[in-house]
């Protein structure tokens, strides 16, 4: 009897870690996903930030070049689009911040999830060892 009992606890407790660690699987498969998607939303809102900057540089350079040329109602236009272009980079510049902190804190989730995977298999090996030595 005493027999069918420990080997019921035994099972009761593999069972529970069994499920907690698939559970934990689980979670963990979400954050490493939310963590992709924010890198590659990380890289895209980079390459945007660069494109406007270029986009920026280069209507500076026209602008300088036709302030030189022309009256002042084109330079009032472009002057007036330049300041449209630099607010957008602001805004991109925040939107990738916020995305790096979005990653930072996956990555943070990521790091934990993978540490309480390690404490789990270490629960996991001491009830095999406490198992085996009955």
């Amino acid at each position: 009897a005493r027999a069918l009992v420990s080997n019921a606890v035994d099972g009761s407790r593999t069972h529970r870690l069994r499920a907690a660690q698939a559970e934990h699987e689980q979670i963990e498969a979400s954050w490493r996903e939310r963590a992709l998607n924010a890198e590659a939303e990380l890289g895209r809102t980079q390459k945007e930030v660069f494109a406007q900057r270029q986009q920026i540089g280069e209507l500076m350079g026209k602008l300088c070049d036709l302030d030189q040329m022309v009256p002042g109602e084109s330079v009032q236009a472009l002057t007036s689009e330049n300041i449209t272009l630099k607010r957008r980079v602001q805004q991109l510049t925040r939107e990738h911040r916020t995305l790096q902190e979005r990653l930072e804190g996956a990555r943070s989730n990521l790091r934990f999830a993978d540490k309480r995977i390690a404490d789990l298999e270490a629960q996991i090996l001491e009830l095999q060892e406490t198992t085996s030595s009955r």
